[in-house]
């Protein structure tokens, strides 16, 4: 056996590390390691433009064109909002004036576009079938201006009357006197025929 060992030891020197390499490598009873997979974070997808969000659009009222005369401090055209009431118009005008009638006027009435509005004085006469002073007539209604009473406010109110031609027609009546008919009007100069179609409607004399 020694003689053998002497003879064999070299290649048991060699042979010996061999086989623990081996066993290390290929040990049948090694427990293999528990990995726990680690969870991939989750990748953020960019926002497209077309995603992100949009402002939404402010609403706004449309805006109608409301003509407001008579005992006002500032008569004239004025731009509100449609649903505006005949007491926002009078406060953009400035507000009545000393002399106006207010007790006939709806104050809580709705504005509509082209509307007119007249503020009479107090003592006025205004005539205005199925409307009331201080509001325009319903749409498909006439409001028709006395020629021998209105003011000159009121006379521009008729279509085609501006402040120089209410004042001929005061001036009519204070060299003339009363309107007998409508067609009388057409004595004042600058009013002929096609102006008188548009305004006959609009005008009496009673």
């Amino acid at each position: 056996m020694k003689q053998w060992l002497q003879l064999n030891r070299r290649i048991l020197l060699i042979s010996c590390p061999l086989l623990l390499v081996f066993f290390l490598l290929f040990n049948p009873f090694k427990s293999a390691s528990t990995e726990i997979p680690t969870p991939l974070a989750p990748v953020a997808e960019p926002i497209s433009q077309s995603e992100e969000s949009e402002p939404l659009p402010i609403e706004t009222s449309p805006q109608i064109q409301v003509d407001i005369k008579g005992k006002v401090q500032s008569p004239g055209v004025y731009t509100v909002a449609d649903g505006d009431r005949v007491i926002d118009l009078i406060k953009l005008a400035g507000g009545e004036t000393a002399e106006a009638d207010m007790r006939e006027v709806n104050l809580s009435q709705k504005l509509y576009d082209e509307m007119v509005i007249y503020i009479p004085a107090e003592g006025e006469e205004v005539k205005a079938p199925a409307t009331q002073p201080g509001a325009a007539a319903a749409p498909g209604q006439k409001v028709k201006v006395n020629l021998n009473s209105a003011d000159s406010d009121m006379l521009q109110t008729i279509p085609g009357i501006g402040p120089s031609k209410a004042e001929a027609i005061l001036d009519y009546r204070d060299t003339v006197g009363r309107f007998e008919t409508i067609e009388d009007i057409k004595n004042i100069s600058g009013i002929g025929d096609k102006t008188f179609d548009k305004l006959k409607e609009s005008i009496d004399v009673k």
